[in-house]
């Protein structure tokens, strides 16, 4: 989360043990399913950035942006409901080495899982993605372009998504500074207004074929591909001590770009709490779920909840 998001958080949470209340709307938009509290004793619990469901929405994988991830299963209602999550303990990620990722180099904000089971984690600060054949093993770096030393410090890598043919694609929370501009005038040029470059990576480099369209005050922080081939989009925009609001576009990626733009969700400002992370799964009658995950910031006033949608036909 980026520095100015972080701060405004804490002094929301304030407001709240205060007694103010924001002004959400009770009434949550159609398809809602719940939020689930998620609670655990460990140290390391908390800030989830990201989160992975298998096919059938019964196990997950979820990370917090201090390099660190769970495993575990979420019981379910005959309806279908999150009624428990039972997780393992929360585990460091692993460098290249044997060690654990070094404070620094350790804010992982977003994760994609391949088929095989390999697993890829993109990260702010210092930007790059690593690829995990064993989640529990040492990190693999893939390549870096130029270009990522190029994005704000913590508004990068936050979206991470891979497509039925293992190509991975890449969102920044925000628009990359144009360094030569800035090393001339000592000023950040001004990027508001400008869309979001998408990143691919496939046969072992990346490129950046097209954007995603900058809409209204939402930033990417997520981003999977659903059973039928879309891509989704998780976004938040934040309304200070208000709260956030999110939203959840879809596209088809095409090779011209991202086509039938499609607005699956949006919620009223302080409905929920910073949701940061997104799964897209198909449940048993068919209908796509959106399950995502909010960011507590690892502040005790605030909560993990695990929030599903689904989708109308």
């Amino acid at each position: 989360m980026p520095r100015r998001s972080r701060l405004a958080v804490i002094a929301a949470a304030l407001v709240v043990a205060l007694g103010l209340q924001g002004s959400a709307d009770p009434n949550p938009p159609p398809g809602f399913l719940g939020a689930f509290r998620w609670s655990m004793t460990d140290a390391r619990f908390g800030g989830f950035s990201a989160i992975d469901l298998s096919a059938d929405g019964s196990r997950f994988i979820a990370l917090n942006d201090r390099g660190a991830f769970v495993q575990g299963q979420l019981r379910r209602t005959a309806e279908g409901i999150i009624a428990a999550v039972e997780a393992g303990p929360v585990t460091r990620l692993k460098s290249n080495t044997d060690t654990p990722l070094a404070p620094g180099r350790n804010d992982s904000e977003g994760i994609a899982v391949a088929a095989d089971g390999t697993t890829y984690v993109s990260f702010e600060g210092v930007t790059r993605v690593l690829r995990y054949r064993d989640i529990h093993g040492q990190a693999e770096n893939l390549p870096t372009p130029p270009e990522f030393a190029r994005f704000p410090h913590n508004a990068s890598l936050e979206s991470l998504a891979i497509d039925a043919q293992g190509v991975l694609y890449t969102i920044p929370e925000e628009v990359t500074y144009a360094k030569p501009i800035r090393l001339l005038t000592g000023q950040k040029p001004n990027i508001e207004g400008r869309d979001f470059p998408v990143w691919r990576f496939a046969a072992g480099k990346w490129t950046q074929p097209f954007d995603l369209p900058r809409e209204g005050g939402f930033l990417p922080v997520s981003a999977d591909f659903g059973p039928d081939g879309r891509l989704y989009v998780l976004e938040r925009s934040f309304h200070g001590i208000a709260g956030f609001a999110s939203r959840v576009r879809s596209f088809r990626v095409a090779a011209k770009g991202l086509t039938d733009p499609r607005v699956d969700l949006q919620t009223s400002t302080g409905q929920h709490g910073n949701l940061e992370g997104m799964s897209v799964w198909r449940d048993d009658s068919g209908a796509i779920r959106l399950t995502m995950v909010s960011d507590d910031n690892f502040l005790s006033l605030l909560r993990t909840e695990i929030v599903e949608y689904r989708l109308a036909d």
